[in-house]
């Protein structure tokens, strides 16, 4: 009887659980239409959007993306070429490159109108235009990798989609105010476009504002100009903020600053997804037969290494000709009277080389996905930053103790020299390394599950608006307090004023006195 009654209380128990608990168990998302469009034309770029895009298809989550770097439909998966040559950030001569981007002004101007044309580019497609004229939509979410241009959030808007942003740089700098209504104090964390990490002096916060000030009001020039002279569909639209913002930073490169609600930082996703393949076997002899050690040298897709001035070509293969190691270096032609310890590839996997235990350092332009790999390595580097990010992310290195930073285009053989040699016989540099590796590595949730978990939060609660700042309802001058200010000042004015006015009058007054006291006593 005893055992009969307990089975019974048991029963109403799971019932009564399963009712209950149910109600605010949160049930996990179903197999959601996902729509993502990547905008920038680099392989960094879409290494990071494509790690993103491969984590929630192996969650069973349909994605279509558009893409200018195609790599074949799979399940689940289905891929739109928009591919453009002129818009290609692929093997650029280092001169063009310089002359372009140099400056943080000089970036903002191009890359303002170059975001309007990646804009019509994008909606221009013909797939995407059957996108936009279904009234009703079969997708859930759009991703999208943002620019210096709000024309990016349309495609959201003209859906009635929930928005998320993925931003394959460690910061967002004068499009945070846009992305999340609040900034960043300029006085603590630097401009992405600024060539320190962290700004220490007086003269670097200084400059650091001047960066936050003219960038911004040159986009805003710039993209009210190509409204009144080129309009477009998208201008007609108002934009809307992002409901996430997936964002490549992690902690040990980038220095600790406020952050919105609505950011989730997943720095060194693409280590997590992709597949460490086997070395081919000349680059693995190659390594593993240098008693002394391998340099791994390269300045990444973007620029073309054979472009570099003859002279600077010159210094780089003497000195590297002189150190006892061995050189792994991408370079896309060949170099006549190689030295024996160098050999040249036009391509090379480059995690998987900087994951050997035989590789000592790494030489590196300062692209973010290229320094998390060597951080996940546990690897030295010696900066070449050549533009926009890559300067704030060797110096953050330098300030860790990790990294040297060097000018490319004004070395020389014994500067070079000097430092390739401190950076492989000092240990403390490799030890730095190998601490910042063992924090890089320990994190509660894989980048991965995160974008999973966050992914699927939006789309639970209908676009999550509550993890949006309240600072978005703000309008500029409420924001940064102009209002309270004027109101101070004109205070501060009223006071000083009436306290004039009421010194004046008394002192006419103890003088009118004391003139007529004095004529009285005469």
């Amino acid at each position: 009887m005893d055992i009969k009654t307990d089975k019974m209380y048991l029963t109403l128990f799971s019932i009564f659980f399963y009712t209950f608990a149910g109600s605010w168990i949160i049930a996990p998302v179903e197999s959601a239409n996902i729509l993502a469009v990547n905008t920038v034309a680099a392989k960094s770029h879409w290494n990071f959007m494509s790690s993103i895009l491969r984590a929630l298809v192996e969650k069973g989550h349909n994605v279509t993306v558009f893409t200018p770097f195609t790599d074949g439909n799979r399940e689940n998966y289905t891929e739109v070429s928009t591919f453009n040559e002129d818009m290609t950030f692929l093997g650029m001569d280092i001169k063009d490159l310089m002359d372009t981007f140099d400056g943080p002004i000089r970036l903002i101007s191009q890359m303002t109108l170059m975001s309007r044309t990646i804009c019509d580019d994008i909606y221009e497609n013909s797939k995407m235009k059957e996108v936009l004229a279904n009234t009703r939509t079969d997708f859930d979410i759009v991703i999208i990798e943002p620019i210096f241009s709000e024309c990016v959030s349309y495609l959201a808007v003209k859906l009635n989609l929930p928005l998320i942003y993925v931003t394959a740089v460690p910061t967002t700098g004068i499009m945070e105010r846009i992305y999340t209504g609040d900034m960043s104090n300029p006085a603590v964390v630097s401009n992405n476009l600024a060539k320190f990490g962290v700004p220490k002096t007086f003269f670097q916060r200084t400059s650091n504002l001047a960066i936050y000030i003219s960038c911004t009001i040159i986009r805003m020039y710039n993209e009210l100009i190509m409204k009144f002279t080129a309009p477009r569909e998208y201008d007609l639209h108002a934009s809307i903020p992002p409901s996430l913002v997936f964002v490549n930073r992690h902690f040990i490169i980038e220095p600790a600053s406020p952050i919105s609600s609505n950011f989730v930082e997943i720095g060194g996703i693409h280590l997590n997804l992709k597949a460490t393949k086997k070395l081919p076997k000349d680059i693995l002899d190659f390594i593993e037969q240098s008693p002394h050690g391998v340099v791994f040298f390269t300045l990444g897709s973007t620029v073309k290494m054979t472009s570099l001035p003859e002279h600077i070509k010159k210094a780089l293969i003497d000195a590297l000709a002189q150190i006892p190691q061995r050189v792994l270096w991408k370079y896309e032609d060949e170099i006549e009277n190689l030295p024996k310890n160098i050999m040249i590839k036009k391509w090379l996997p480059q995690h998987e080389i900087l994951l050997h235990p035989n590789v000592k350092l790494f030489i590196s332009h300062g692209g973010i996905s290229g320094l998390y790999e060597a951080i996940d390595a546990g690897l030295p580097i010696l900066g070449f930053p050549l533009f926009g990010d890559q300067p704030r992310n060797i110096d953050n290195l330098v300030n860790a103790g990790i990294a040297i930073s060097m000018d490319l285009l004004s070395i020389t053989k014994d500067a070079f020299l000097k430092n390739v040699l401190e950076l492989l016989n000092n240990k403390k540099y490799m030890e730095n390394a190998k601490t910042a590796s063992k924090i890089f590595k320990d994190r509660p949730m894989s980048p991965a599950s995160q974008v999973v978990y966050w992914t699927e939060y939006v789309l639970h609660h209908k676009g999550a608006p509550h993890l949006r700042s309240n600072a978005m309802n703000l309008s500029w001058y409420q924001y940064y307090l102009l209002d309270i200010i004027g109101l101070i000042l004109v205070f501060i004015f009223v006071v000083v004023f009436v306290s004039y006015r009421a010194f004046i009058s008394i002192s006419k007054y103890f003088t009118k006195y004391s003139r007529n006291t004095k004529s009285k006593t005469e």
